[in-house]
């Protein structure tokens, strides 16, 4: 098969194939400005096509021509002279000395700027402060350098293409570069079919939203004040459920930023009114700080009583004798956690070669107990391969476009309630051995595409193979369900080993820490519903032995 790449215009390919795909599935939601780029953009020159795009990929909005020469295009001049024509580029945009400054090297600047100088052999930045504070007023590339045999092209269109990218992937982290990694195979992703309603943007209103958000996120990153931050966020009118999300989840960015920086009336403020998972026990531990113990402990007491999570269980069991004890309450009597096995390990090693989980690993394998080193890696796979179809099933809302390793919705709190069905489909294979060939199956069919779920470069056929032999699907089942009851919680904190014993078909998790290190939250939720299940687990203490 050739290689894509190979075509010098594989980029503009990829540019004409996004906006073919906003034409048929965003008509309606396009304006007249965008509709205008659409139509004219095929109409221009091929050179000049391939020059906006080149200029779209690449960072910031003005380049100097002789930056800007690539052998496909030919004359960098004549390809720009049909851009400027359509005012999609500027050939005269008026500068700031900071602009100017960043476009000149270093003896450009020395050459142009020498007397206003006083250390010419200083370095570049060190001359930015004092020259701007002396060159206050616009000028053109060719009025700020009239020595320079050069021109500057400036990208108006710039804010319009950021548009349509955000309409095409549904979010403005992903660029262009994602068409490169698919054409290379470096990415592949599941084929999903992309209905009417498959679009988390269903209206211009949406749109505008979106960017507004971005906006507000922008502002926050750059210090603006929270107050003001705050107060436009707020002043965002959606009934989009996928943006309503996006704003909860920057209000409680926020929130955690308020925390760290001691704003603590601040903080709480934004978490009563925060609906991100999490917001509840991040208000307990502010009304804690704030010696407000009262209010604290009633919300830890509801929490108790209906948890939004395995976590926030746990936060509120470890907070909630602390509160009592500050209110002078009786303690109540303590919880005696099930008991995990124990294994501590001396191992002899002037200065260990490898990590911790590696000395283990290769400790304990032996030819008839393998032991591999997993941690999260193989449960989210084999969950991933059976319910591969549950995943990528195309409800709407869910999938955008065709670079995506996951569902939109993955972590939202319907996101199994949406798919339940499918989901029981999946499970029931686990009642006999259709789920062993379901995922043999599904293995070799999907091999490497991108999934939320699987690890490809762990996933050995070996270790696959093991796994469905000693594994009992009973044991498969509880974690799967425990997986789908908080996906972003309980995809990690898994035992960092697993060992196999194949005759017997039998096999033990083992969580290894080294000398100080502990078990985090995560990891004892995990142990605790091991030993719920009676599934064999075990904690692994190794201390480096003195060598004799």
């Amino acid at each position: 098969m050739p290689n894509p790449l190979d075509d010098p215009l594989y980029y503009l390919h990829n540019f004409r194939q996004v906006l073919h795909w906003l034409g048929q599935r965003y008509a309606d939601l396009l304006d007249a400005d965008e509709q205008h780029f659409i139509q004219q953009f095929d109409r221009l020159p091929q050179a000049s096509q391939a020059l906006l795009v080149r200029m779209v990929m690449r960072k910031g909005v003005h380049f100097r021509a002789s930056k800007l020469n690539y052998l496909e295009i030919g004359c960098t001049h004549t390809a720009a002279l049909a851009l400027v024509q359509q005012g999609w580029v500027d050939d005269q945009s008026l500068l700031c000395f900071e602009a100017l400054f960043a476009l000149l090297q270093k003896g450009e600047v020395l050459d142009a700027f020498k007397p206003w100088i006083d250390q010419p052999k200083g370095k570049k930045a060190d001359w930015l402060e004092s020259l701007a504070q002396q060159f206050t007023q616009q000028r053109s590339f060719a009025q700020w350098c009239p020595d320079l045999s050069d021109a500057l092209y400036s990208l108006k269109v710039m804010d319009l293409c950021d548009r349509l990218r955000l309409m095409f992937f549904g979010n403005l982290h992903q660029d262009w570069s994602e068409f490169v990694l698919a054409d290379l195979g470096i990415h592949t992703y599941e084929k999903v079919e992309f209905g009417a309603q498959s679009r988390g943007l269903r209206t211009r209103e949406d749109v505008h939203g979106f960017l507004f958000l971005h906006q507000c996120q922008q502002a926050f990153e750059a210090g603006q004040a929270l107050g003001d931050v705050l107060a436009q966020i707020a002043t965002l009118s959606t009934d989009n459920p996928w943006l309503e999300k996006r704003r909860a989840k920057l209000w409680f960015q926020i929130g955690q930023y308020c925390e760290r920086s001691a704003e603590l009336d601040l903080a709480q403020q934004i978490y009563r009114n925060c609906a991100y998972p999490g917001a509840r026990s991040r208000l307990i531990r502010v009304l804690e700080r704030q010696e407000n113990y009262a209010q604290a402990m009633a919300l830890a007491c509801a929490a108790q009583q209906a948890p939004q999570s395995a976590a926030e269980q746990q936060q509120v069991l470890r907070v909630l004798p602390r509160l009592r004890r500050k209110l002078g309450e009786p303690a109540l009597p303590k919880v005696k956690p099930r008991p995990v096995t124990r294994l501590d390990l001396a191992l002899t090693l002037p200065e260990p070669l490898m990590s911790v989980e590696y000395c283990v690993q290769a400790h304990l394998s032996a030819p008839d107990a393998p032991v591999h080193y997993v941690e999260n890696g193989l449960i989210n796979s084999l969950f991933g391969l059976l319910c591969w179809e549950a995943i990528f099933a195309p409800l709407p809302g869910a999938f955008f476009h065709p670079f995506q390793r996951g569902p939109v919705d993955l972590h939202s709190e319907d996101f199994h309630q949406r798919r339940a069905p499918l989901f029981a489909a999946c499970f029931e294979q686990l009642g006999d051995e259709r789920y062993k060939a379901t995922i043999r199956q599904r293995y070799v069919s999907k091999w490497g595409i991108q999934s939320p779920f699987v690890f490809w470069n762990l996933l050995s056929e070996a270790l696959l193979e093991q796994a469905l032999e000693c594994l009992p699907a009973e044991h498969l089942r509880y974690w799967f369900e425990r997986l789908l009851l908080d996906i972003r919680a309980n995809r990690a904190g898994m035992p960092d080993l697993i060992q196999f014993w194949p005759a017997q078909k039998t096999y033990r998790m083992i969580e290894v820490k080294g000398p100080g290190d502990r078990l985090q939250d995560n990891q004892l939720r995990w142990l605790e519903f091991c030993g719920e299940y009676q599934m064999p687990v075990t904690v692994c203490y190794v201390r480096w032995a003195e060598p004799a």
